[in-house]
């Protein structure tokens, strides 16, 4: 009882120290695979109801559909799309909302990087490392700020270890692919008893220029060839990370260090490659069966540096770094006349530069302090929901001392966004349940939409914040049925957003240094869509037979203008056959994506396509070892695609297509 004490003590005075710190929020969901796996983003109370759509991707599902980027993996799940600067840099898309509207976070805290300013920028996680992802779908201000107006995904691993574990046990993967020659390597190794834990990872992905169905011209040396490759699309990444944890009766305390580094080429610059770099530091702990009126604390303080260089040849020419911490704290307090609920505080800090001619954002400072609250109450029909969120904003341009296109002298802009949301989930019957949510949220404007003014060839534009913008303001309204019995289920939602004060990269007639023109302007705008899947049982005996469908569907118009917003997904239907026996598994799907004309001036429309996929998995369990043997086709049809919601549409249209067709086997073996 005396060491137990002791290690509380030595907890609680760690808890102090990282007051503010940020926590991991889950809740068990049953989810199709391995339930006790998955977590949802979006209910810290650990409930197996939640009133918002998520969708989870566990380790299985990872495994079989994990690409080299964030966006690819998850692109095709209801509601979601990629941005897609090629094979390299891609960002999820939620609800036709991209940039700092989508939340990307790394165990439910911040990811501080720079992938949300530009799109050939990198999002530093990769799925080699990855325990699951979550996708939570729809306002989420309330846990996670403003920023997760469109949604939140939450990459999750074990470097931190959060339970006790016995013995040692790990795995290792190794992986090829003809698509783009890649050859990839990861392992893990996790030690342990009931009072600590040690976690060491680390992976390694190499690949070559992606190929694809049409012969493309490449400038990368001095004589244009062609080739079915897109240019400048190979990359080499690479990481790895040390964590560790004390356990005691009531609580734990961890921390961990990991690191991140990628090469890769920016398929917009035919001779230009990126750099790129991050580390961080992480710690994190627990308190539970407190006494007095809350009954847990759960901390984590991060601190990340991240570089990323863009190089011209051998020549280091734009630099961008960023650096900062974030810091947060849920306290789940006991039930108060049936609610039940946490109550949080979160504080981030970042200091972001830009060193180089093409450097199109100065030198800032962003700070945010934040209180929010998340309630339930579960009912004899259902459940309720609600919370709010208050925050306090300071962004500052310090100028650039190369530069003297930047304005000086701003000073800091202030903002106080609040969001209030509610949602109830009602049980018609033991299958069949509603859903609905309503949120009004507001987003403080970045450093980059008030203060840009340079050349962003990537986007092939000469970008101008505006100084004054105030805060994005918006109104959302979803509602959904859902339906299980045995194996079989349905899932359909119907959403719309109302923003008063859109802040979107505008389209202008004006010319500068022979790029055209794009400002960042608050407008009015409309997001309305349906998202629908399902799952139905066509065959069981010794196997079975399932057809998973899918389908979704998003419209956005500035209502300013009258006009369709840009990089919109179009509609998209898709189903899977799914086959098992034993051991053995196999699937055999087809997506089809509309052609997409509703675009603005200046924006290319894309044609219809449909991309055909297959893939068969074998468990092999030797001993005390299992082996999860894997191959996937990619396109089997060798389709010529290209996204509508890609960048590269509008401003490359005809350099990077959508990959081709592509082979990957691979096989994980876990102990």
């Amino acid at each position: 009882m005396t060491h137990s004490f002791q290690h509380s003590a030595l907890a609680g005075a760690c808890l102090a120290a990282i007051s503010f710190s940020q926590a991991s929020a889950f809740a068990q969901a049953v989810t199709t695979g391995v339930p006790t796996e998955i977590v949802i983003t979006g209910n810290p109370l650990g409930r197996e109801q939640t009133t918002v759509p998520v969708s989870a991707m566990g380790r299985n599902d990872l495994l079989e559909r994990g690409q080299s980027t964030l966006g690819e993996t998850l692109n095709g799940l209801p509601g979601v799309s990629s941005t897609y600067f090629g094979p390299n840099a891609s960002r999820p898309i939620i609800r036709g909302l991209d940039g700092d509207r989508i939340r990307v976070l790394n165990n439910s805290a911040s990811s501080l990087d720079a992938s949300a300013l530009s799109y050939d920028h990198a999002v530093p996680l990769d799925v080699l490392s990855t325990d699951r992802i979550e996708v939570l779908r729809g306002p989420a201000a309330l846990l996670y700020g403003g920023s997760a107006v469109g949604g939140v995904v939450n990459v999750i691993d074990n470097r931190i270890p959060r339970e006790a574990m016995s013995g040692v046990l790990g795995k290792a993967q190794v992986q090829a692919g003809t698509g783009n020659d890649e050859r990839s390597v990861a392992g893990l190794v996790e030690a342990g008893n009931e009072r600590w834990a040690l976690h060491v990872d680390g992976f390694d992905r190499r690949t070559g220029d992606v190929r694809v169905p049409v012969s493309l011209a490449c400038d990368k040396t001095d004589e244009t060839r062609f080739a079915k490759r897109i240019c400048n699309s190979a990359s080499e990444s690479r990481g790895g990370a040390i964590g560790a944890s004390t356990f005691w009766a009531n609580g734990y305390l961890g921390a961990s260090v990991n690191s991140y580094q990628s090469d890769y080429g920016t398929v917009a610059e035919d001779k230009v490659t990126i750099g790129m770099k991050t580390t961080r530091y992480a710690l994190e702990g627990q308190l539970r069966q407190l006494p007095g009126w809350f009954e847990s604390v759960k901390a984590r303080l991060g601190h990340t540096d991240y570089q990323h260089t863009e190089f011209e040849g051998a020549d280091a020419g734009t630099v961008f770094a960023n650096k900062g911490q974030d810091l947060r704290i849920e306290a789940r307090h006991r039930p108060l006349s049936g609610w039940q609920g946490v109550l949080g505080v979160q504080a981030e800090s970042s200091r972001f530069s830009a060193v180089g001619i093409e450097a199109f954002a100065p030198f800032s400072r962003s700070r945010s302090q934040a209180l929010f609250v998340h309630e339930e109450l579960p009912t004899t029909w259902g459940q309720l929901t609600a919370g709010a969120r208050w925050e306090s904003v300071r962004v500052e341009s310090l100028g650039n001392p190369e530069l003297n296109r930047f304005d000086e002298g701003i000073g800091a802009k202030k903002f106080t966004p609040f969001s209030l949301a509610a949602g109830a989930v009602f049980k018609l019957s033991p299958t069949w349940s509603l859903t609905g949510n309503t949120a009004m949220t507001q987003r403080a404007p970045k450093d980059y939409e008030l203060f840009a003014n340079g050349p962003h060839l990537a986007t092939n534009a000469w970008e101008i914040g505006h100084k004054d913008l105030g805060l994005e303001k918006s109104n959302s309204l979803d509602a959904g049925v859902q339906w299980k019995s045995g194996p079989d289920s349905l899932n359909v939602t119907a959403f719309a957003s109302q923003f008063a004060n859109y802040i979107g990269l505008m389209n202008t007639l004006d010319v500068e240094d022979g790029l055209p023109v794009q400002r960042y302007q608050g407008v009015k705008a409309r997001f309305t869509g349906l998202e629908a899947s399902g799952r139905q049982r066509l065959w069981q005996n010794t196997s079975t037979l399932d057809l998973d469908w899918r389908a979704d569907t998003v419209r956005a118009t500035n209502e300013s203008t009258g006009k369709p917003l840009p990089r919109i997904a179009p509609m998209r239907l898709g189903a899977t056959l799914v086959y098992g026996q034993g051991p053995w598994s196999a699937k055999l799907g087809a997506d089809w994506h509309a052609a997409q004309k509703r675009v603005p001036e200046g924006s290319v429309a894309t044609g219809a396509y449909t991309l055909v996929n297959a893939s068969v998995s074998y468990r092999q369990k030797l001993d005390t070892t299992v082996l999860n043997w894997f191959a996937r086709l990619d396109n089997l049809t060798d389709q010529l695609a290209y996204g509508a919601s890609s960048i590269l549409t509008s401003t490359a249209f005809g350099k990077s297509p959508l990959p081709g067709r592509g082979f990957k086997l691979g096989v994980q073996a876990s102990f």
